[in-house]
């Protein structure tokens, strides 16, 4: 135990406990763990091996956002020219945050309140930010998995139950079933997802009742969360053999199995054809930066949680190398699988649309046989012809002075339209509506619909808890470091059920307009100051030249070149003042709005601004994270909180013991 002067803390309150004692077998031991002494320092749980740490890093930086955020983005920003401002961000924004967020969590280990604790008091509250953002995209992230265990366990069935829309009980038309008007407005797929599924409301003021389908899955969910945190890293880093590998399995056969339907290469050819005209917009940018930002997890504390665990000689730097190069290769791939099977889906809406369109044009010549000797040609009108005789049909009607007023007037109103492939792509598609309408229509195109189905919504599983585990360690660690006594397994049951009564929020049947509020808001503008407070106290508090010396420790080298210090000391903290600030300014100029599912007009979706009480709501989910940073801050400048600096010039390394 060391004496008081050498651990910073407050006497007052648990809050500023530094680590507690965790003890390992005798003889464990491993080139990775950090279960033996050096310089000094007590033991501390580790990994069984480096393999397990990396697919761990993998499991919580690749998750849904890499599926169903980063397509969207290529195919909104210009396709392949988006890339550019992709790679630009990822070398000067994501490499160095979260090559200094592992170095920092390694070299100190502990979690994220014990690191910012250690590097200066009045960093404490970046800790406890960190903490409550993990516990607030907890809340919402697992209800995302919660519905991807719905879909997963209505795959298990031949047709798949969104194949075809309902019908009416006891209704028929000329012997024909008559299908449930909704559904026949929208699409099978649509209304599975919005009415089976959710059960969605017309507005975020009707909440209504929960939803009992979500609430099991919702149950199942955190079970399984329980199941593979509840022995800490001895349990998740057994589970990240098979979540951080298994979407790779699927994603490999999806991406074989995509590019052999047809379509698959329009797709694909469509999302990487570069308009470089959209580089000049400054939102690409801000799209690229954000994206880079919260696909690698910074400022969550996952990051320093898992690196914590290393051995103080690791290669942290091959390790962030390596885990935001994979991050970024598995974002493109995923990408191409992707939009091959979305190129199949257009493919096949686009055949629907000509035949369609084919028979609204014969029954057009049928009844009015205008007088341009066209009968012939739309006799032969059929796939492969469709375009071109088409346009041939346009150009005769609207060149040809004699065509009757009357006879335009009906050929414009059966509205027939080009049907090209490239029409069924424009729109773009993200998040639940690419995974839950959009792909899940795919496949029931697909042959063995419910196999690829099952495969598919596995996959997204596996995803999402992957960045769970890494995710609720941002919480459970810091929370041990807090010096808190009781076993981690009741820790974790406690969080999981904590966790659960709040979530029932999302299974109301307005659960999905909240649940966009907290993706929108909870992590975007917190989690930017936070890891520009990071950036700040390690690069200018701790200070680089000290942060060089302790890389030289571990490394083994040199230490960090020209590049590092300027990402970390102005490139870096410069990019996210920049997001944050725009992201202000854009959030002030234009009201919140969110998308409604109605029915009864000409767009089932529609953009509505969010009530009062909904803006307040975001104001509050922003705030009650970053405000614990100048709240900690201000307590102990005026000795509220009192506090015993740590002895930062120590070459020991900082010490495991803590004062009560």
């Amino acid at each position: 135990m060391h004496d008081a002067q050498d651990v910073g803390t407050d006497s007052a309150v648990t809050l500023v406990r530094m680590e507690e004692h965790v003890d390992e077998k005798p003889g464990e031991s491993d080139s990775t763990s950090s279960s033996e002494t050096i310089d000094g320092q007590p033991q501390r749980e580790g990994w069984d091996n480096k393999i397990q740490y990396i697919l761990a890093q993998i499991g919580f930086a690749v998750g849904l956002g890499n599926v169903w955020r980063f397509p969207y983005l290529c195919q909104k920003n210009g396709g392949g020219a988006f890339l550019i401002p992709y790679f630009i961000m990822l070398m000067l924004e994501g490499i160095p945050l979260f090559y200094m967020e592992i170095a920092i969590g390694q070299r100190l280990r502990r979690g994220s309140v014990g690191v910012w604790n250690h590097i200066h008091r009045y960093l404490g509250g970046v800790g406890i930010a960190s903490m409550v953002v993990c516990f607030l995209i907890a809340l919402y992230y697992n209800m995302i998995i919660s519905w991807a265990f719905f879909y997963f366990f209505n795959s298990f069935q031949s047709p798949l139950p969104w194949k075809s829309c309902p019908v009416m009980p006891n209704m028929t038309i000329n012997n024909h079933s008559v299908e449930v008007a909704e559904c026949a407005e929208t699409s099978p797929t649509s209304y599975f997802w919005y009415r089976n599924a959710l059960d969605i409301s017309p507005s975020i003021n009707e909440p209504g009742s929960p939803v009992w389908r979500m609430c099991l899955s919702l149950v199942v969910a955190w079970l399984i969360v329980f199941i593979g945190m509840f022995k800490g890293i001895k349990s998740s880093g057994k589970v990240v053999y098979f979540s951080a590998t298994f979407p790779y399995i699927v994603l490999v056969i999806f991406f074989f199995r995509g590019i052999t339907l047809p379509g698959s290469m329009d797709g694909v050819a469509y999302m990487f054809t570069p308009d470089m005209s959209r580089l000049a917009d400054a939102t690409v940018w801000r799209d690229a930066a954000t994206q880079i930002f919260f696909s690698l997890g910074l400022g969550f504390g996952g990051v320093i949680a898992y690196s914590s665990y290393n051995d103080l000689k690791n290669n942290c730097r091959k390790d962030a190398l390596t885990v935001a190069s994979i991050n970024c290769a598995t974002s493109i791939f995923a990408s191409l699988v992707i939009f091959s099977i979305l190129g199949f889906k257009a493919h096949h809406r686009s055949e629907q649309c000509m035949d369609h369109n084919i028979i609204k044009i014969h029954a057009f010549f049928n009844e009015y046989n205008p007088d341009h000797n066209m009968n012939d040609v739309a006799v032969q009108m059929d796939r492969k012809n469709y375009i071109h005789l088409l346009d041939v049909m346009n150009e005769t009607f609207y060149s040809d002075n004699e065509t009757a007023p009357e006879i335009l007037k009906h050929w414009l109103s059966i509205n027939v339209s080009t049907c090209t492939i490239k029409d069924e792509l424009q729109e773009a598609v993200s998040g639940p509506g690419l995974a839950f309408i959009a792909f899940t229509e795919a496949m029931i195109n697909m042959p063995g619909g419910p196999f690829w189905s099952v495969m598919f919504f596995c996959m997204l599983i596996n995803l999402g808890l992957g960045s769970m585990f890494g995710t609720l360690e941002g919480i459970i660690t810091p929370l041990r470091d807090l010096g808190l006594r009781i076993p981690k397994e009741a820790i974790v049951a406690i969080l999981c059920l904590i966790s659960l009564a709040i979530g029932m929020i999302f299974t109301l049947r307005s659960g999905m307009y909240i649940l966009d509020i907290f993706d929108t808001y909870a992590g975007t503008l917190p989690l930017l100051m936070i890891a520009f407070f990071e950036t700040i106290g390690v690069a200018w508090i701790y200070g680089f030249s000290r942060f060089s010396d302790d890389l030289k420790l571990m490394l083994g080298d040199d230490g960090p070149g020209l590049f590092w210090r300027a990402t970390w000391c102005v490139i870096s903290p410069l990019c996210m003042l920049t997001l944050f600030v725009s992201s202000i300014v854009t959030l002030a100029i234009k009201t919140p709005q969110y998308e409604v599912y109605v029915l009864g007009g000409e767009k089932t979706k529609m953009k509505v601004d969010y009530p009062g009480w909904a803006i307040g709501f975001i104001i509050c989910l922003i705030f009650c994270s970053i405000i614990w940073i100048p709240i900690i801050a201000f307590l102990r400048w005026r000795g509220y909180l009192s506090y015993t600096s740590v002895d930062s010039a120590s070459k020991k390394g900082p010490t495991n013991s803590y004062v009560a």
